[in-house]
């Protein structure tokens, strides 16, 4: 019985060792038989003609060809790519008066002091504009029949956030009973969240003074915020839709 058994132990050993060789005979030849097709398969493919690749789905891009500085490179050359007009001089950008009318204010460039000389407390202003990143103020004037007064302002800031921010403090506040007392009209095709017309609600008048009611145009284009001062120094009434035109003329020059 011992025996027996183990005769079929032993028996059963050897078995196993001559698959498991022949396995490994069958491993090593399809080894082989794949390095000999891939062999091949590099051979046959080393005597065609390489294969064109497609084109490029992109258009080619146009761009001037990159030249040596001199004497005539400025910084607008060496940025002719992203060069835009309001990095140019934003003096030639504002509007011309309507014909008859009196210029009061040559267009020219404003000093940060006396762009904060207006507002409420002129100290905060001129700190909050000279850390806020107030790049310059571009600005013209005139009046017509010495009762429409018009001042344009071409503010730039250094980024979109700087400018943003302006337009948002007045949107907060030119509601106020205190300044226009509405809430303003849009612009045709200028989005709510980047400008507005505010025409104030009432003449107002101080001591000394004849009435006068007022309108401004406050909208961002870019890193620009366009500023306009439509006044009239009577009281009388003033049309949207001379604010909003104006408006519009002065941004198509931007």
């Amino acid at each position: 019985m011992d025996v027996d058994s183990g005769d079929e132990t032993a028996g059963t050993a050897p078995s196993r060792r001559r698959r498991g060789r022949a396995t490994l005979l069958i491993a090593a030849a399809l080894v082989l038989g794949t390095l000999a097709g891939t062999v091949t398969g590099y051979a046959i493919q080393y005597h065609r003609e390489p294969t064109p690749l497609p084109p490029l789905a992109q258009r080619k891009l146009d761009a001037p060809k990159p030249l040596a500085a001199d004497g005539a490179t400025t910084l607008k050359s060496i940025n002719a790519n992203r060069w835009h007009k309001s990095d140019d001089d934003l003096t030639k950008l504002l509007l011309e008066p309507p014909a008859g009318a009196k210029l009061l204010t040559p267009p020219t460039f404003e000093s940060l002091d006396f762009f904060a000389e207006p507002f409420e407390k002129p100290d905060l202003a001129l700190r909050d504009f000279a850390t806020g990143g107030l790049r310059r103020v571009a600005m013209t004037s005139w009046s017509t029949n010495d009762r429409m007064y018009v001042e344009i302002r071409l503010i730039q800031f250094s980024d979109f956030g700087g400018a943003d921010g302006y337009l948002q403090n007045h949107s907060t506040f030119m509601p106020d009973a205190d300044y226009a007392g509405n809430a303003g009209v849009s612009i045709p095709g200028v989005p709510d969240e980047l400008g507005h017309v505010w025409v104030d609600a009432k003449a107002r008048q101080e001591a000394g003074f004849e009435p006068y009611r007022s309108s401004r145009a406050v909208v961002r284009r870019g890193d620009v915020v366009l500023e306009i001062f439509y006044d009239d120094n009577r009281g009388g009434k003033i049309a949207e839709s001379d604010v909003i035109d104006l408006a519009k003329r002065q941004l198509e020059r931007l």
